[in-house]
């Protein structure tokens, strides 16, 4: 079980300070855990990369619509507040990771980084548990995929770049909003989008592959800014580009209404109906298939400005050959991250 520290490290007090922002308002509690293993495998058909790493549980981003929000009820905790505060540090992640790919058995696949939680949140400025990850990668010439809304990516750029050479290291940066004032209220803690928009220039300019990932797209709400986040992104370096509906399984639904009512009240009910209209009359759909899938006209408008912008903007596709991992055996084929970093 993860034990609470007393204490924790304050990242707001170190030299990444300018890049973290402001401290949340609720209090932050953190429980260190030695986990049993840091590899997780899924066999989802909607998912085109088999295993994860994640350093982290909860985060502090408190994003509204945080699709991981119900795995903290896998600890006998919320998913609103708690998820947002209550952050469990894996801290042997590093030494698992390393056993892990020195193992005979590990066949090398790719390895996606913020599957459920950002890897670049506020406490990696602190116990670096994302950087030790990755300079085992470097060791084992492992190659990587990462998913994050944080600048603190940045510490790493050397690092990644070099990853890059030695086998492949690709950071996608999630961003779903031009309009710094709606970023700001659906997604709090998070850098805001003009940040966003610097981190992915930064890492271009070292040498590290960069995407941007539009996700999550809430119908009513930014699908009127997919084509200028993508001009802007391209514009900043990204090479690639994926597309993210907005979904809401389990006990997300329910966090993300009475965010969205408290937020932005006077949208709250168009937001809502848009929704729906997305995921055919409910709030959300979980099935296999369905889950990255919109339904409706607007939807469909919302993939072919996706598919314009992109061409214009010169942005590959997310997925396909070019981010398979050199070594054997291939990434899966598709999208290669249908979802955004968690929180």
């Amino acid at each position: 079980m993860p034990r609470p520290v007393r204490n924790p490290p304050n990242p707001w007090q170190s030299a990444h300070v300018e890049l973290l922002g402001p401290p949340p308002a609720a209090a932050l509690e953190v429980h260190e855990e030695r986990a049993r293993s840091i590899v997780a495998g899924n066999d989802s058909p909607d998912l085109p990369f088999r295993f994860s790493v994640n350093p982290y549980r909860g985060c502090q981003h408190a994003c509204m619509y945080c699709y991981a929000r119900p795995t903290h009820e896998y600890l006998g905790w919320g998913a609103g507040t708690d998820f947002d505060t209550r952050i469990v540090v894996k801290v042997n992640a590093p030494e698992l990771l390393e056993a892990r790919l020195r193992s005979p058995r590990w066949t090398r696949e790719l390895l996606a980084f913020s599957g459920v939680t950002d890897c670049y949140q506020p406490l990696e400025a602190s116990y670096e548990l994302t950087r030790r990850c990755l300079a085992v990668c470097l060791r084992q010439r492992q190659s990587v995929a990462i998913v994050t809304k944080s600048a603190l990516v940045l510490r790493d750029a050397a690092l990644l770049a070099e990853l890059e050479r030695a086998s492949r290291a690709t950071v996608f940066v999630s961003l779903a909003f031009t309009d710094e004032e709606q970023a700001r209220l659906v997604e709090p803690f998070a850098p805001p989008p003009a940040v966003r928009l610097t981190t992915l220039a930064r890492l271009a300019a070292a040498g590290v592959p960069t995407g941007v990932l539009v996700a999550p797209v809430i119908p009513g709400l930014n699908d009127d800014q997919v084509a200028a986040v993508l001009e802007r992104a391209a514009a900043a370096g990204a090479r690639r580009a994926g597309l993210v509906p907005l979904r809401l399984p389990a006990s997300v639904a329910p966090v993300f209404e009475e965010r969205l009512r408290e937020a932005l009240p006077l949208r709250a009910d168009r937001v809502l109906a848009a929704v729906r209209e997305l995921r055919g009359g409910r709030l959300n759909d979980p099935r296999f298939g369905a889950r990255f899938a919109g339904l409706g006209p607007r939807w469909a408008a919302v993939e072919q400005v996706f598919r314009v912008a992109c061409r214009r903007a010169g942005l590959q596709l997310a997925g396909g050959n070019e981010d398979a991992p050199r070594g054997p055996p291939p990434a899966r084929q598709g999208r290669l991250f249908p979802e955004p970093p968690a929180g």
